[in-house]
């Protein structure tokens, strides 16, 4: 059986409808994968194809070391549902890409000390924490050198949520582009296994991100979605009951402000608009899908209330990025497409 180099699917020759399809025998990627390297095409998509379950309990029988990637500028997206349960005993190294992604200047001891105060809150525990930046080559040493201090001849095992990073991450180990690796979920179709300095590590299928904005929006709009460099907080003076529009994605209100602040960290290419609260909704159904862009390819949004908890608090809607809203603040009220989640947390930064 030839698998696809880029993916990790069987490879096949019949129909191009379907997953591994390739026109060429002797090739070593599908078309999929050729098409995502040469001309980012995803040519179908994939976000909704693979069984995380099944996923979770083919890693949960393996006798590895098990290197979990996680996005951290959507690390809530990133806590896979179940983990401390599936991986309890396993050797877990959390390698906590996109680091470049945060604003500059933050203090790593400090990003370090949030991550584990959300790992204590699931029930998670691991051996080692590291942060990846893609353009930092002494990352992927960091994480080799773990590997080898832990695997004690076992094979690494690289889990994590859809666009967390995984392929890329395994790349720069390998020193050479030979995983696909794309902004799109669903580009890992199947376990991969591939020799890396003497030490067998298998690429799977990122987890299913069904509680994303990014699994609600037309794959072109990705691009506007996901920023690509270092974000630059938009910081915001609050006064009275304020409404913020985020492109056609969501609204969050800010209810009886007083001399509070809110600061988004968000890609520069979304659209934040500013309000009175009184008037967000009428400017949603006015200028939605026009000066409001993207717009969720579902056309049904949900809203949830909450009361302030912490004197910085973190609003995060999955996929999208998150407000910390600081102050004097009475309520909260979010409005995202149904089925995105939104998180409340004590601030990251």
């Amino acid at each position: 059986m030839r698998i696809c180099k880029g993916c990790g699917v069987k490879l096949q020759y019949t129909d191009r409808t379907l997953p591994g399809y390739t026109p060429k025998e002797d090739s070593e990627y599908c078309q999929r994968c050729f098409r995502l390297i040469h001309y980012d095409d995803p040519v179908f998509s994939m976000r909704e194809g693979i069984d995380p379950d099944e996923v979770m309990a083919r890693v949960e029988e393996l006798d590895a070391v098990v290197v979990w990637v996680a996005d951290l500028f959507d690390f809530e997206a990133g806590m896979i549902p179940g983990l401390a349960r599936r991986m309890a005993g396993k050797d877990i190294i959390l390698v906590c890409t996109k680091r470049d992604l945060l604003p500059e200047g933050q203090n790593d001891a400090k990003i370090a000390g949030f991550v584990f105060r959300r790992l204590k809150e699931a029930g998670i525990s691991v051996r080692k924490l590291i942060f990846s930046e893609q353009r930092n080559p002494d990352c992927a040493e960091e994480v080799r050198n773990a590997v080898r201090e832990l695997s004690a001849g076992r094979p690494a095992v690289v889990i994590g949520k859809a666009n967390a990073g995984k392929s890329t991450l395994l790349n720069a180990l390998m020193g050479e582009k030979v995983l696909t690796s794309s902004r799109y979920p669903g580009t890992t179709l199947d376990f991969n296994r591939i020799m890396i300095d003497g030490i067998e590590y298998i690429d799977t299928p990122g987890i299913e991100i069904a509680g994303s904005m990014l699994n609600v929006l037309e794959e072109s709009d990705l691009k506007t979605v996901l920023p690509v460099r270092s974000v630059k907080p938009q910081i915001f003076q609050l006064k009275d009951d304020q409404c913020f529009t985020i492109g056609g994605l969501a609204q969050i209100y800010l209810y009886g402000c007083q001399k509070g602040t809110a600061v988004f960290y968000l890609s520069e290419r979304l659209l934040l608009h500013r309000s009175k609260a009184e008037r967000g909704e009428d400017l949603w159904t006015k200028h939605l899908g026009a000066d409001f862009v993207p717009v969720p390819a579902t056309a049904e949004f949900s809203g949830k209330a909450v009361r302030k908890q912490f004197e910085k608090e973190d609003i995060v809607i999955e996929g999208l990025g998150w407000v910390c809203v600081s102050g004097r603040i009475s309520s909260i009220g979010v409005k995202v497409p149904k089925g995105v989640n939104v998180t409340f947390r004590e601030a990251m930064i």
